[in-house]
């Protein structure tokens, strides 16, 4: 027996190496890559990549997904093309990305002002009609939604003290063209587009009073609250979807057990990223309510209703523009008036 263990035969070595050959042939059954929207840094890009890992161990090596970074294949803008012609199997993107295709695309990406915390969000997917919607509306771009994330409400990093809404009429606020960009003109707010990239420096120089940027622990990570102390935290305007698609003819091609297990596991995933980021968070208040040059601001229940209801009428304006449109705020409407919140 100890020979055997030291010196396994011909036939355990064959065996050994038929059963390799079997789980790297399975592994290669679907082989897809997926575009993310962030760059390879973001912690919410490695918790992708993790998951895309777990559901090929879930699988047994059946489906192998590569997930790239933004820009990998092509830009932000092109991955719903991409998808649709096989350049790429699927995407984890924003749909905001695609509005100049269909303003809907940015009404279900992110409809500014909307949801209380993510978990609302997911409820509308799931049971509110969302994911019906962007199934119907992503139909002649043959690509299918698996499933939506998002991330925690993104915060605002602050050069004043925003205590009420009040507090943003002429506030020089850094906000991309758009939904957003308009909601804050309705409150008396005056939008900056300046790009992504210039928020730090514009509140350093003192080009915007705040930033439309992204959550608070990431704002912290960039030195944002060295120049913005007053982060408005929990966040209350924008919370970006993550479209979790693949090319629909890939997804109608395959066996009922994987379409379940991409569901389930993508559903979990969007748990999964939710928690994970708003741990960070947390970590980042924590340590930024010890420093005594910078002070954290909690919205009022009353002011966060109150921009809820100014974005409503942006959203009315966006939903005249099409059918897609009309459905989605009236979709997102009657879910938000059934739970009291609008």
């Amino acid at each position: 027996m100890s020979r055997l263990i030291r010196h396994p035969g011909p036939v355990l070595m064959f065996c050994a190496s038929a059963l390799f050959a079997s789980v790297n042939a399975q592994a290669a059954e679907y082989d897809w890559k997926f575009q993310a929207s962030e760059t390879a840094g973001e912690p919410s890009f490695k918790i992708k990549q993790e998951w895309a890992q777990r559901i090929e161990t879930m699988s047994g090596g059946r489906i192998s997904i590569e997930v790239l970074p933004i820009n990998s294949v092509v830009g932000p803008t092109e991955t719903l093309q991409a998808v649709s012609a096989g350049i790429l199997q699927g995407h984890m993107t924003d749909p905001s990305y695609f509005s100049g295709q269909d303003p809907a695309f940015g009404m279900l990406g992110n409809l500014v002002g909307a949801w209380n915390n993510p978990y609302d969000f997911l409820e509308f997917m799931k049971d509110g009609g969302g994911e019906d919607l962007y199934n119907e509306l992503v139909a002649p771009y043959g690509t299918h939604l698996i499933a939506a994330a998002t991330f925690p409400l993104e915060s605002i990093p602050s050069t004043v003290a925003i205590e009420s809404l009040e507090d943003f009429k002429g506030l020089k606020i850094r906000a991309p063209q758009g939904m957003v960009y308009n909601i804050f003109e309705r409150i008396g707010a005056t939008p900056v587009n300046l790009p992504g990239s210039e928020v730090y420096t514009g509140l350093e120089k003192g080009v915007i009073d705040a930033a439309d940027s992204t959550v608070l622990s990431n704002n912290d990570a960039m030195g944002l609250h060295a120049f913005a102390p007053y982060p408005l935290y929990p966040g209350f305007h924008s919370m970006p979807m993550i479209a979790i698609s693949l090319n629909k003819e890939i997804w109608d091609g395959l066996p009922e057990d994987l379409q379940d297990l991409l569901k389930t596991s993508f559903d979990a995933m969007s748990y999964d990223l939710i928690a994970r980021l708003k741990a960070q968070d947390l970590e980042a208040l924590a340590k930024l309510k010890e420093d005594p040059d910078v002070h954290p601001i909690d919205l009022s229940a009353e002011d966060r209703l109150a921009f809820r209801q100014a974005a409503e009428q942006e959203w009315k304006e966006w939903a005249d523009d099409n059918d897609m449109t009309q459905k989605i705020y009236t979709a997102a409407t009657d879910f938000l008036r059934l739970r009291g919140q609008l």
